[in-house]
């Protein structure tokens, strides 16, 4: 069997270097099949929720933006943000309408903490959203992924932001227009 789209995708990925932060891709097979699979049922997804970077409770563990593995398998960390992103989209029933991403897909920080990706991480990581963003309607989740992608920006749900957040992807769920974009698959 040969490399799907987004398996190539993936490969890419897992194979790039964004600035100084931690491929969670480049060593885990899991992390990159969970990535395929959630690409490739994401694959007609016309809408895109941006974030800022892949959280240390989050993708860097999970392999998934907005995504704890508690949320995937019962165990491992939680992360707050994932849950309320989850929680909202379930609430609106646009859960499957929807691939949650990041601007850099790749960790910044420490296996315990965030840092904001540097200007030259968020360049390096660009092809990556652009490919995922190709024929999607976006909507940006904090500054960092509103400045990277020209889309409108929603409170990100962290540091007390969670009623923000609901109001704000609310308002941008209002304002997409409910006919299905064209969606290229991945190169």
């Amino acid at each position: 069997m040969g490399m799907d789209a987004e398996g190539d995708f993936v490969a890419r990925l897992a194979s790039a270097r964004i600035g100084e932060t931690f491929n969670q891709y480049a060593g885990s097979l899991l992390r990159r099949e969970r990535l395929r699979v959630y690409l490739e049922t994401r694959a007609g997804a016309a809408i895109v929720l941006v974030g800022e970077a892949a959280g240390y409770r989050g993708a860097r563990v999970s392999g998934l933006a907005f995504t704890s593995e508690r949320q995937l398998t019962g165990s491992g960390p939680a992360e707050a943000s994932a849950t309320i992103v989850h929680r909202v989209l379930a609430r609106l029933g646009v859960t499957e309408r929807v691939l949650l991403w990041n601007v850099v897909p790749t960790h910044p920080g420490t296996e315990s903490s965030n840092r904001a990706p540097r200007p030259d991480e968020v360049e390096a990581a660009t092809p990556f959203l652009e490919e995922v963003l190709s024929g999607r309607a976006a909507i940006a989740v904090g500054r960092v992924a509103a400045a990277a992608t020209g889309a409108p920006y929603i409170r990100h749900p962290s540091h007390g932001g969670a009623a923000a957040f609901e109001e704000g992807l609310e308002r941008a769920f209002a304002t997409i227009r409910r006919r299905r974009a064209p969606v290229r698959r991945f190169l």
